[in-house]
């Protein structure tokens, strides 16, 4: 592992910055935020949605601290560019910064219902059991299967909202929580191959992480058009099938410019694109549910 000698407080900074991994965490936190702000439409509690959201925002930052910490050795073999095997951050001080988040998480929930902070042990439990060693195996995608619901509904359960289109969300979710796994595992793949790691996506390979990434969202999609034209879940099809729509638009757009075939430099951006398809379709059919 690289040692840095004597750091300069602009690279102690840029370390922590990076140790954060600031574009998933704030991708978190649009996310929490938006689904708090639908929960409490149109009687905003701003106190209680701002404790929701930094809470959730706690948590995530401690997730992704912890993740470079447990990391630190294979990193220093493989992603030497990290902040830990750089020395810009000492293993010590990542894990103490993640303990510490997990306390201010802790600090931000105990103003709101007790059942929000139950599912953000649940979530926070998921989590470091991904960093602890679940992330290398297949198991990864059912983590994130499991923990990925669990966010709009913290959210409405956090600002005091609970309704019955929550309990439809879930199976839902779960399978954009594997697209999500999936899309977030390629840009690696390679290299999680080439040290042992099992994770779905090494399992399935690029071929098939794309395909079954495809199948995932299509599935996704007509679960919500079966619900909504069933009548199982009503919702404002005016908001809905809009929005189902564009979801399949993104979709084309990830069948055309994305792909196997494609340079492993456009995985991450896919990664991106599916983060806002997602976030487009529960977002949109709970904007539904509630309109």
């Amino acid at each position: 592992m690289e040692i840095v000698k004597k750091r300069r407080p602009g690279d102690v900074a840029r370390g922590f910055f990076q140790l954060c991994h600031p574009i998933p965490v704030l991708f978190h936190t649009i996310g929490v935020t938006v689904f708090a702000l639908l929960a409490a439409w149109p009687k905003f509690v701003w106190i209680t949605i701002v404790f929701v959201v930094a809470a959730h925002t706690a948590m995530q930052l401690s997730i992704s601290v912890l993740n470079d910490y447990c990391d630190r050795r294979l990193d220093a073999m493989s992603k030497r560019n990290k902040p830990i095997p750089q020395g810009l951050v000492t293993p010590r001080e990542a894990l103490v910064t993640g303990l510490l988040l997990v306390v201010l998480m802790l600090l931000f929930l105990l103003p709101l219902n007790p059942l929000a902070l139950l599912i953000s042990l649940l979530y926070l439990a998921l989590g470091q059991g991904y960093n602890l060693g679940l992330k290398s195996t297949p198991l990864s995608g059912v983590v994130f299967a499991l923990a990925i619901p669990l966010i709009p509904i913290y959210a409405f359960v956090g600002v005091g909202h609970i309704i019955s289109l929550l309990f439809w969300l879930f199976p839902f979710a779960a399978l954009l929580g594997i697209f999500l796994n999936l899309a977030n595992s390629l840009p690696d793949v390679e290299q999680d191959a080439m040290n042992g790691a099992r994770t779905l996506a090494v399992v399935l390979g690029i071929r098939g992480t794309f395909l079954t990434s495809r199948l995932l969202i299509s599935l996704a999609i007509a679960l919500i058009g079966i619900l909504t034209l069933t009548h199982l879940v009503v919702v404002n099809t005016w908001v809905v099938y809009p929005i189902l729509i564009v979801s399949i638009l993104a979709m084309v757009i990830m069948l055309l410019f994305f792909g196997p075939e494609k340079s492993i430099q456009t995985r991450k951006t896919y990664f991106y694109v599916v983060v806002l398809t997602c976030l487009l379709l529960v977002g949109g059919w709970i904007i539904g549910g509630i309109a």
